[in-house]
């Protein structure tokens, strides 16, 4: 199955040829005499490199002598407080992590290969951890929802907490991966995050033992007045399965009433989403949209509805989110309402809809896991540009949960209870 974060493997040319134009220029000018090649900064100029896109086409002209006359200056000049030597590989991957950072996008990041192993150790298996997901949302380190049962539900951790320190390391301009890093850690470890939340005054500490990490799939439950909930919170590999049992065991019930909790549930498969959108919806209907941008419009790819589609106009159907809902759930509750199967109740949705690919860079074992796609909802809007907006705007209160008190919940039971 197609993962959200879409870890393919292969060959960015355009990093690859920048990498390789780095170093015949180094060479080039290396020639010339002076330290790394250039014994004045002023004896810099009009450097280029040409610069390839996938296709193999030159696009542009890269005037490069402001890199080499930074390159020659700190040869010459920087004196370290340390013994420590950077190698001029390292000096590369760092200008590469500059670059990268360049584009502004909190989701692509070059690896150097120690972190590059460390990040493919971290979505091959098992971890240890705090048990959340997080992101970037105005331009700070967010938590998009802490995993049911899990250290950082237990210690009170909420979506929409702003993470502003890691063990009293600040958090701006780090991008997630880094954070993820620096929060992992092996069971029975503590780590501290500084946390801003929303109706709190001022900033506060939180204190998480780590714990190996089992995410939780569905839970059911028939209420006593005959509507039917479904709790999803996650889009795993089996969750189409353990859905399609839930389904069975709402149409068992004889209730025409249900209700999707996608609250906190912060994504996934892909596959998955369109999987459970398709109980609902005619073969064909779409679904969702990989819209690769006007460079690689040729590339797009709607994603249809395989046509389970067992229900009928009887089915009355609310789908719960909040700003926890990311991913894999934008695109179900964002098919499923635009489709005119579901209503939304909650808050606006995180807005996480961009896919990733995975690149090995070079031979080093470092790789870039690059933005490469944005995902559409069926009548075109962007789920990355604000998420989803409910069409019942319900918030809960931090008052609201120390009382036990569910208004998004009781409001989608009203709706669904209407005539």
């Amino acid at each position: 199955m197609k993962k959200i974060i879409n870890n393919k493997i292969g060959l960015i040319f355009c990093i690859l040829a920048f990498s390789v134009a780095i170093f015949f220029v180094g060479f080039y000018v290396g020639n010339n005499g002076g330290n790394d090649g250039i014994s004045k900064t002023d004896e810099i100029s009009n450097v280029t490199c040409n610069i390839k896109d996938v296709s193999g086409k030159n696009v542009e002209n890269i005037d490069l002598s402001d890199f080499w006359a930074v390159w020659s200056t700190l040869n010459g000049k920087f004196v370290s407080s340390t013994t420590t030597k950077i190698t001029n590989k390292e000096k590369v991957w760092g200008a590469i992590e500059g670059l990268t950072g360049s584009f502004g996008d909190p989701y692509t990041v070059f690896f150097p290969p120690k972190e590059a192993e460390v990040f493919q150790t971290s979505i091959d298996g098992n971890f240890s951890g705090v048990g959340m997901e997080i992101g970037i949302k105005d331009e700070q380190l967010t938590v998009v929802t802490p995993l049911k049962g899990t250290p950082a539900e237990k210690a009170g951790m909420l979506s929409g907490d702003k993470i502003i320190a890691i063990n009293g390391k600040n958090t701006a301009g780090l991008a997630v991966d880094e954070a993820v890093q620096l929060i992992r850690g092996e069971r029975g470890t503590k780590v501290k995050l500084t946390v801003t939340r929303k109706d709190v005054s001022k900033s506060f500490d939180v204190e998480i033992v780590r714990d190996t990490i089992t995410i939780p799939t569905i839970d059911t439950k028939l209420r006593d007045d005959g509507v039917f909930v479904i709790s999803l919170y996650n889009f795993s590999a089996v969750s189409p399965n353990l859905f399609k049992n839930a389904l069975k065991e709402f149409v068992d019930s004889k209730s025409n009433k249900l209700i999707l909790d996608l609250r906190g549930n912060a994504g996934g498969y892909l596959g998955a989403a369109v999987d459970m959108a398709s109980w609902f919806l005619p073969e064909g209907k779409v679904v969702v949209t990989e819209d690769f941008g006007e460079k690689n419009k040729e590339e797009n790819n709607i994603h249809r509805s395989k046509g389970y589609n067992i229900f009928n106009e009887n089915l009355k159907f609310v789908i719960l989110v909040n700003e926890g809902s990311a991913s894999a759930s934008e695109i179900l509750a964002g098919a499923l309402r635009e489709q005119g199967v579901a209503k939304l109740v909650g808050t606006n949705t995180f807005g996480k809809g961009s896919v990733q690919e995975l690149v090995n860079i070079g031979n080093d074992k470092a790789s870039l896991k690059v933005t490469v796609a944005h995902w559409l909802t069926p009548n075109g809007k962007s789920i990355s540009s604000g998420g989803l907006t409910p069409d019942y705007k319900v918030e809960n209160t931090l008052k609201d949960k120390e009382n036990k008190i569910d208004r998004q919940m009781n409001k989608a039971v009203e709706v669904l209870l209407q005539k």
